[in-house]
């Protein structure tokens, strides 16, 4: 895809241009990593952009590899869902790899590490290991095998490899300083037994490096110039700096953090978005309230508007949070010019035009788009009975409530004048229908000046709607407290974060596809569901709303 630079603060950049102006590269290869454990959320957008969108600006290359170094959480539907979620932001990868692809070259570093010295087997436990590792302020305590022989270590991890180990026996630890400052220097486990069967080697493997010690190799192997990653690595990068020396790699990436996207009333966790999907939570990791890839695109969201949010963010050291409303502003942005206006109404309640002629239907010229002409008009159907919005209608209305009530006259949107005359009530007391009368004279277009009215509604034709369900969405989560002692995410769970209703749309949905947006008018874009939608009965999303108070504020 072509890119579109932006002059937004954008560090990495720099180097870039400095490393290449310098002759420390010789050109720009970046990698997007993701690990098959999850599907991709909104932050792997942030990442993803960079990477494809910094080599592309320098003439590089990006590719697209998977870390797939823990076979207990990882699945070839992960593989698919990222290469899909990152083909339809609009990149192209110019390879794709995995780091299974090059576990025979990391188990010869291994082996390269441990007759430099400086790799061991150690038969402690998890929980051994874990304790002995000392605090930001107390170092660490040297394991009883840490100075095992050459020949033992080499030995040993040669059986490991044949299985002749079980789960959690031994390990193979870096051999490095445990007192050192940076508590991932203190002997960090670089590989692991696990007789797990793996989506890519099946089971040719039974020990697996750890992502720390896997992740510098693979980069080093792909011939990385700059390796992106969030700011939570930066503790890991004298130990990515030690791997790539120590294991003699022949290129030697480098390694730059940026601060990760962080949105409010969200969880930007795989963890914790796999928990909301698995206890049923929602609908799915392609839920529309997820800030997932796949949850976005079905909601609605556009690749483009994605890409221009992430984009004007910029590229900082710092962290921070950003509000969802800002989001929610790109896709309105996006949106404007693209999608036709129609009308939906997703609360009805029937009126029925007294002196309208029975059986009679006019169809009348509506513009599918005020704001871009090019998208042209279309005809709607209009006859003695409709659909309005129940809270469009009010018995006894406050001071300036310009929409129905007795004895007031509204304009029909793209039709006519209409007064209401009387009203009828079930038995328990709702308003259930209008008696309301049209002025011919006043038909939308006909240049009508008598009088004016201050409201307008949106409408359906009765007798020719296209029965519809609307999905209403609100924030998954609702803010949380940082601080508050034994309280999850799941505590902070909308109960609200999700309406379904029932109500009609104008006839010429009835063959709305999905993913196809539309603007209903006065209720915001809103997207077909292509999960839940069938022939006849679409399922819209809301995208959005029509305007938030964060644009308001502007």
């Amino acid at each position: 895809m072509e890119t579109k630079p932006t002059s937004n603060a954008n560090f990495i950049r720099t180097i870039m241009e400095s490393d290449l102006a310098e002759g420390k590269v010789n050109k720009v290869i970046t990698r997007f990593p993701p690990e098959p454990n999850g599907y991709l959320h909104i932050g792997h957008a942030k990442s993803i952009c960079i990477n494809f969108e910094l080599a592309d600006e320098f003439k590089g290359l990006t590719n697209l590899r998977f870390d797939d170094t823990n076979p207990l959480k990882e699945d070839t539907e992960y593989v698919e869902a990222i290469k899909q979620d990152v083909a339809w932001l609009g990149f192209e990868w110019d390879g794709l790899f995995f780091a299974s692809d090059y576990f025979e070259e990391m188990y010869n570093r291994a082996v390269l590490l441990i007759n430099k010295g400086l790799a061991y087997v150690d038969d402690q436990t998890a929980d051994q290991i874990r304790e002995t590792r000392g605090t930001l302020t107390e170092p660490g305590q040297d394991s009883p095998y840490r100075n095992r022989s050459v020949e033992e270590n080499l030995d040993l991890f040669s059986r490991m490899r044949a299985g002749e180990f079980g789960n959690g026996e031994k390990v193979l630890r870096a051999k490095i300083d445990m007192s050192s400052g940076n508590i991932n220097m203190r002997d960090p486990v670089i590989y692991r037994i696990s007789h797990t069967h793996h989506h890519n080697t099946g089971d040719k493997w039974c020990i697996y490096p750890m992502y720390a010690f896997a992740h510098p190799l693979e980069d080093a192997i792909e011939d990385v110039s700059h390796s992106i990653c969030t700011l939570e690595f930066e503790d890991q990068r004298p130990f990515y700096d030690w791997v790539i020396r120590e294991c003699e790699m022949p290129n030697v990436p480098r390694q730059y953090e940026f601060g990760r996207l962080n949105i409010t009333n969200t969880v930007m966790s795989k963890r914790k978005l796999k928990q909301l999907v698995e206890e049923n939570v929602v609908d799915g990791w392609d839920d529309p309230r997820m800030p997932t890839i796949s949850g976005l695109r079905r909601r609605g969201f556009t690749p483009e508007s994605i890409r221009n949010f992430v984009r004007d963010l910029g590229v900082h050291k710092g962290t921070g949070v950003v509000d969802a409303m800002q989001l929610d502003h790109y896709i309105r942005e996006d949106l404007k010019l693209k999608a036709p206006r129609t009308m939906g109404v997703v609360r009805p309640l029937k009126v029925i035009i007294t002196n309208y002629p029975e059986g009679q239907v006019e169809w009348l010229e509506a513009e599918n788009n005020a704001e871009n002409p090019e998208m042209g008009s279309r005809q709607i159907p209009f006859s003695r009975e409709i659909y309005i919005e129940q809270d469009d209608f009010m018995e006894n209305p406050p001071p300036k409530y310009f929409r129905l009530f007795p004895g007031n006259e509204v304009r029909l949107k793209h039709a006519y004048f209409i007064k209401c005359n009387d009203f009828v009530k079930d038995e328990n007391g709702n308003v259930v229908e209008l008696h309301c009368t049209y002025d011919v004279e006043t038909k939308s277009g006909s240049g009508f000046t008598g009088r004016k009215v201050k409201g307008t509604l949106h409408w359906v034709e009765a007798t020719n709607a296209v029965p519809a369900e609307f999905r209403l969405y609100e924030p998954l989560i609702n803010d949380m407290e940082t601080d508050e002692e034994g309280v999850t995410f799941l505590d902070h769970i909308n109960p609200n974060s999700l309406e379904v209703l029932n109500g009609f749309v104008e006839e010429n949905m009835k063959d709305a596809k999905a993913q196809d947006k539309f603007q209903f008018f006065r209720h915001g874009y809103f997207n077909v569901d292509p999960k839940h939608s069938t022939p006849g009965h679409p399922v819209f999303n809301l995208i959005v709303s029509l305007k938030s108070s964060f644009e308001a504020g502007k």
